[in-house]
């Protein structure tokens, strides 16, 4: 079995292809269910994000992952092989370890990825896909991050989405306290994104979701009001501001909806940000002239301005990281050994049982214990020796690296 990661992300493909291979929350179980069926997986882990989806296997090998990727999410393998990235061992070790610690991110160091590496590893322990392995290995990316966390600045300065998005609308409007925001969906990412609009305290901030309860929930907070989804058809032209971020599959605001809402507002700009993968907003939205149109790809320009002051951090992160990977891996190969100690223990047992029970024997029939005890040292010894003695007899050529191992094995100081 060979531990490997098999992934997609913001760096290696655009949104377009990133959109396709997204999972849902909901769905993830039943991914790593049918994924495990096959027998040549023994253990999956899946995180899939806005900028990234990606496999942590334990497996015999990588080559049909891809392929059951793409059946799976019904995408023609070609499409997507060009951007898909295996990282094997070492590499996929060093490559989890970054992720949780926010140095593989659009925003370096973020603090949400690793929530949601943590979500993944919930959801495949209750899918019963997570073994010791795997188990192990999100430990220690866990301990890695917190210990990144605590002693770098790689958290310093960080300039998130949710940020990025207060400052491009700042580009388009002169103040934002006096538009109207609508904020569709409910989840973390409209949070955080509520949160920073709200400190502009625009004139009006609405918050529209498929659960009204949660949308209610999340709108009190800012003192804001909540809307069914399924309104925003009829009010999408009361704002000047639109944030979404949904788990729809399909586009929630398309092209024929947008053009309505602008001839409502006499071709007042409209600004959107469209943080959901896949996209909530039809691409062809951006095409319009009164829309200011951005998805999660369009605001990594925004985001790179506070990386410079994070670059020191990067060096003494990856320094952990790297030390890290080489605690992990060799605990790894310990693991590898199990079977062979294994076998040696119960070879050692079936021989001690067997002379015991001739020693039993020999004791009922009046032997001199003193006798049967000798006799039975003597036995258990030629026995335990007998491989490593016949291995050394009959070594060809060169014997010293066998010799050598022998003595370590057995702690001989020879003369």
């Amino acid at each position: 079995m060979a531990l490997f990661t098999l992934g997609i992300n913001h760096r290696t493909a655009p949104l377009s292809v990133r959109e396709k291979l997204a999972f849902h929350s909901e769905e993830l179980c039943r991914a790593l269910t049918d994924l495990m069926t096959d027998g040549r997986i023994q253990e999956v882990a899946i995180l899939s994000t806005c900028n990234r989806t990606e496999l942590y296997c334990q497996a015999d090998a990588p080559e049909w992952v891809s392929p059951w990727l793409a059946e799976y999410r019904r995408v023609p393998h070609h499409e997507i092989e060009p951007y898909l990235y295996v990282y094997p061992g070492r590499e996929a070790v060093r490559h989890i370890f970054r992720v949780a610690c926010g140095l593989d991110s659009m925003v370096l160091g973020e603090p949400q990825i690793l929530g949601q590496m943590k979500e993944a590893v919930r959801i495949a322990k209750a899918s019963g896909t997570l073994g010791t392995t795997l188990n192990k290995l999100f430990q220690n990316t866990f301990a890695v991050a917190k210990d990144v966390r605590s002693s770098t600045a790689i958290g310093a300065n960080i300039v998130s989405m949710a940020a990025a998005a207060v400052r491009l609308a700042e580009r388009i409007f002169e103040r934002i306290s006096d538009q109207r925001v609508l904020f569709i969906g409910a989840g973390e990412m409209i949070e955080l994104c509520a949160t920073h609009f709200a400190v502009k305290q625009p004139k009006q901030i609405v918050v529209a979701n498929r659960t009204v309860d949660r949308g209610l929930a999340l709108a009190e907070r800012f003192g804001a009001t909540a809307i069914r989804l399924e309104d925003v058809a009829d009010r999408l032209g009361e704002f000047d501001i639109v944030v979404s971020c949904t788990a729809s599959q399909l586009p929630i605001l398309g092209l024929g909806l947008v053009e309505r809402a602008i001839k409502t507002r006499r071709h007042r700009p409209m600004f959107m940000i469209d943080l959901a993968v896949p996209r909530d907003v039809e691409a062809e939205v951006g095409d319009l002239d009164d829309v200011f149109l951005y998805t999660v790809d369009d605001l990594a320009q925004v985001v790179e301005a506070g990386l410079e002051s994070r670059q020191s951090a990067v060096i003494d992160a990856e320094t952990i990281v790297t030390a890290r990977v080489d605690t992990f891996l060799l605990w790894l190969q310990t693991r590898e050994a199990v079977p062979v100690i294994r076998s040696l223990r119960d070879s050692a047992e079936r021989t001690r049982r067997h002379e015991m029970e001739h020693a039993l024997k020999q004791l009922a029939r009046g032997e001199d214990p003193a006798v049967v005890l000798d006799q039975m040292s003597h036995r258990l010894t030629n026995k335990f020796l007998h491989a490593p003695t016949q291995a050394l007899n009959q070594a060809e050529g060169d014997r010293t690296e066998l010799q050598a191992v022998v003595s370590r094995l057995f702690h001989l100081h020879g003369e």
